[in-house]
């Protein structure tokens, strides 16, 4: 199956495909001439699939160069990007000449922002093979890095001009990490689809989630796919997007990047808020309950020990989302429907509230 992205200055085909990888080389034939190809992925990855991929691209007549880094958030930073961009010039890449993501969302965004700012720009195509990256972070043309300040907070908008996902790179995933991915499936079942939402509750366990994953993409994609549509820079409907994103970020940058997975903090983000907006009579009753038995079927945590409001209130507020003197915050309104709140940060505090026990 396949889902086409039409944007006005550049449209792409998502393929979705069982086996996929097989084809690596008659995919990128039809979308590139021959040219450089930086492969750029994580030791995980290279172990499993990345000769394979060379090997196809190689015969299928490109030159190609692997990059392979460290996996985990921890190496989606300036200081790599550094590395990415000595190891281009020294091989003399061009504007003619792309990067190919093979990976998770760690990878897509470090390779995607890497793309956007060499040479102010060059080809890019996006391989996830991760749950996470495959429902959310390879689609729409984010990209970035982190630094110590926040989460992502130096980056562009670089589409990819084709996304390649095999739903069974997954059957090669740790459980925490298909986990991870479900966070943000989870995630827009709750905005924006009660049919997702209601075959996530009729779902035993993750393995069942593999055996679905298919339509569970495709179902997720086509959600995203209409919102990049009608937003693609994030001023507007895009923003709801981030439920569960803006305290989650702040989660991972006070726990430390890799403590605490960015599906976790997404989970952990999404329950702390629907929790508060329910007390506030924003979200209708029982909602958070409903997160809470989704979040615990598949594994994820709903809270962490990690807990310091002040200090997530000053990594909120160092974060893109952080507008002037607002941060929109995207509020359930029942489960399959979400809205855009602009809270004024003097009662953000207030969502950052824990429970007594």
């Amino acid at each position: 199956m396949s889902i086409q992205v039409e944007l006005p200055q550049h449209s792409y085909e998502i393929i979705i495909e069982k086996g996929a990888l097989s084809r690596i080389g008659q995919w990128v034939n039809a979308l590139w001439s021959p040219q450089k190809i930086c492969l750029i992925t994580d030791k995980n990855v290279d172990s499993l699939y990345a000769q394979a991929v060379s090997d196809q691209l190689t015969n299928a007549g490109y030159m190609v160069i692997k990059a392979v880094i460290e996996p985990g958030e921890a190496s989606k930073s300036l200081q790599q990007a550094e590395k990415l961009f000595q190891l281009l010039t020294e091989k003399q890449f061009t504007r003619s000449d792309g990067i190919i993501a093979l990976g998770g969302g760690v990878i897509g965004d470090l390779a995607g922002f890497v793309a956007a700012t060499f040479m102010r720009g060059i080809h890019f195509l996006q391989i996830p093979t991760t749950l996470l990256a495959q429902v959310d972070s390879s689609i729409g043309g984010k990209t970035a890095v982190n630094t110590s300040y926040a989460k992502n907070i130096i980056g562009a908008f670089w589409q990819p001009e084709g996304v390649l996902i095999d739903p069974d790179t997954l059957l090669t995933l740790t459980p925490r990490r298909v986990s991870e991915g479900l966070a943000e499936v989870i995630k827009y079942a709750a905005i924006a689809d009660k049919n997702l939402w209601e075959t996530l509750v009729n779902i035993n366990g993750r393995e069942e989630i593999v055996q679905q994953s298919e339509q569970i993409i495709e179902a997720c994609l086509a959600i995203k796919k209409t919102v990049v549509e009608a937003d693609e820079f994030d001023n507007g409907q895009r923003l709801i997007l981030n439920f569960g994103h803006t305290i989650g970020h702040a989660v991972e940058k006070t726990a430390g990047y890799g403590k605490i997975t960015h599906g976790e903090a997404v989970a952990i983000g999404m329950i702390q808020l629907t929790k508060v907006a329910e007390k506030k009579g924003l979200t209708e009753t029982g909602t958070t309950e409903s997160l809470r038995e989704m979040v615990r079927k598949f594994e994820l945590p709903e809270e962490t020990t990690e807990w310091q409001e002040r200090a997530l209130f000053e990594a909120i507020t160092h974060d893109k989302k952080a507008r002037g003197n607002r941060v929109k915050l995207i509020v359930l309104n029942k489960i399959g429907e979400a809205t855009i709140l602009p809270t004024p940060l003097n009662e953000l505090m207030d969502y950052l509230k824990k429970e007594e026990k």
